[in-house]
């Protein structure tokens, strides 16, 4: 996918207040509230600003963090990541290759038997394709 590159007024008309304040301003959407914390479905999550794939159902677990959780990328190329000493503390971001935008951070305490990552991101960044409609 081409980047895509947007003024902040372009996102601004595009995204809702929330989603600009976690996608560009690199917010964080409250635990449990978002609405794919507890989604089932199989398919593909992808990024809001857009529409990049990022995350693979088959690879979402529940953290019991409040946020979705996922074990890697389902695609590597899209997804990126830097470091982040914001609020006084070293932790490692989530964005989004395509259009920059922040989607959670990625944390060394997710299943051990599926590589030890647990990539937090906001359900306010993700948009899903499920399986049904990809076909």
């Amino acid at each position: 996918m081409e980047p895509v590159t947007k003024t902040e007024e372009e996102w601004k008309n595009e995204l809702s207040p929330e989603e600009y304040r976690v996608l560009r301003e690199a917010g964080t959407e409250a635990p449990f509230t978002g609405k794919f914390v507890n989604n089932h479905e199989t398919g593909m999550y992808t990024c809001r600003a857009c529409g990049s794939a990022l995350f693979s159902s088959e690879k979402k677990f529940d953290s019991g963090s409040g946020w979705p959780s996922f074990t890697d990328p389902a695609v590597a190329a899209n997804v990126g990541t830097r470091d982040d000493s914001s609020l006084g503390m070293h932790r490692t971001e989530v964005y989004c290759k395509t259009c920059g935008g922040h989607l959670g951070h990625v944390f060394d305490d997710g299943p051990k038997d599926a590589g030890g990552k647990r990539y937090c991101i906001n359900s306010v960044c993700l948009g899903f394709e499920q399986e049904d409609a990809q076909k």
